[in-house]
């Protein structure tokens, strides 16, 4: 019996729901959720149980879980996959993300509809074409980059990296008091 098949073996006879952290040592994002992981880790004891793996050292599980990219956290219960979150996400992100496993319920993803991004989007370059043809207004120039900016934000990684880092020293801080 190679790796991979023990792997999933193991899964299928967890009692627990399974949080799979496919990670690695020199991947940012990784250590950057890491300390809310080991939180949560804490919080869920006995009840979701987390397992680390390292992509560099076990790069046939990885395949076999389809892992595209890092930090990729897959959930498991009862042997099946039931959700899947990938790259950083702040700590009330993973801790929906453990409850949603943990109840079975649908994990909810936070983020705008296609129909969000489509409307602000056009809403900025309308903006951009009023600022462009009336009096090239700076302020409105900056308005409508921040409304075509509000229609993609939740995908820049500069932006998120900034968020998560932001909600983490928050969380941290509440957590000392």
């Amino acid at each position: 019996m190679n790796n991979t098949t023990t792997f999933f073996n193991k899964i299928k006879n967890n009692p627990n729901p399974i949080v799979i952290d496919v990670w690695a040592p020199w991947c940012m994002p990784c250590k950057m959720i890491e300390p809310s992981l080991e939180k949560l880790g804490k919080e869920y004891a006995g009840k979701v149980d987390i397992w680390r793996i390292n992509a560099d050292e076990n790069p046939e599980i990885s395949k076999a879980l389809k892992v595209r990219a890092i930090p990729t956290l897959i959930g498991f219960k009862d042997g099946e996959e039931v959700a899947r979150s990938i790259g950083n996400k702040s700590y009330k992100a993973l801790a929906q993300f453990f409850e949603g496993i943990l109840t079975g319920e649908e994990v909810k993803t936070s983020g705008l509809t296609m129909t969000d991004r489509v409307l602000r989007f056009f809403a900025g370059i309308v903006l951009l074409f009023i600022a462009w043809w009336g009096n090239n207004s700076v302020v409105l120039y900056t308005i409508s980059v921040i409304v075509i900016f509000s229609a993609f934000y939740d995908r820049c990684p500069i932006w998120q990296t900034l968020t998560i880092w932001i909600s983490n020293l928050v969380h941290r801080k509440k957590s000392k008091e």
